[in-house]
């Protein structure tokens, strides 16, 4: 999904490749999960539930626990990126531990038209939508193939990590439409002042 794509105002990225590194988009450039009502949006658009999923029963609890996942997850796909030794065996642990609960059950029910849709069985709670999002980092950083595939932004000062999907591995921005518009934008006002010079 694009950037902002079903998450009502809230300004929330689904352009990463991955919901795991999705949720890590949610603190640039600055903390988007904020509150109960961004967090429940960002569920609903990372596809961590059906739409139109009631998620009422959310609560405050809920931002700590997406906040600490999405730190431990921050930690250890840095570590991936950089090569880096710096033993990150807590953050590793926690992940682990959250990824062991099951996730929310899905079921196919008959939609008003009559097709098969998809809907959770009951309400999820916390832990199995946290499950979800640790089990997409357990497989992206146990898959060589996937951790190979794993960038950073080349933008200015933007910490965005995502999944080079593209044909020849030679994607550069976290968004053409965001980071790689703005180098654009800079590369043009470079050449226009060499011009001016």
């Amino acid at each position: 999904m694009a950037v902002g794509t079903a998450t009502g105002p809230y300004e929330l990225r689904f352009d990463t490749g991955r919901i795991c590194l999705d949720l890590l988009a949610t603190s640039h450039p600055t903390e988007r999960l904020h509150s109960l009502a961004p967090l429940c949006a960002w569920i609903t658009g990372a596809g961590l539930v059906p739409a139109g999923t009631g998620l009422t029963h959310a609560h405050a609890s809920w931002l700590t626990a997406f906040h600490q996942l999405r730190s431990d997850i921050r930690h250890l796909v840095h570590a991936c990126l950089t090569g880096e030794s710096r033993p990150y065996d807590l953050a590793l642990a926690r992940v682990n531990e959250v990824a062991r609960v099951a996730p929310p059950a899905p079921r196919a029910v008959r939609g008003e038209d009559g097709t098969l849709v998809r809907e959770v069985a009951r309400p999820p709670g916390c832990a199995a939508l946290l499950a979800v999002v640790a089990r997409d980092a357990v497989d992206l950083l146990t898959d060589p193939a996937a951790r190979a595939r794993l960038r950073q932004c080349e933008g200015d000062n933007c910490p965005i990590v995502y999944l080079d999907t593209s044909r020849g591995r030679r994607r550069r921005w976290c968004s053409s439409e965001v980071c790689g518009n703005r180098e654009r934008v800079a590369r043009h006002r470079r050449r226009a002042a060499l011009t001016r010079a």
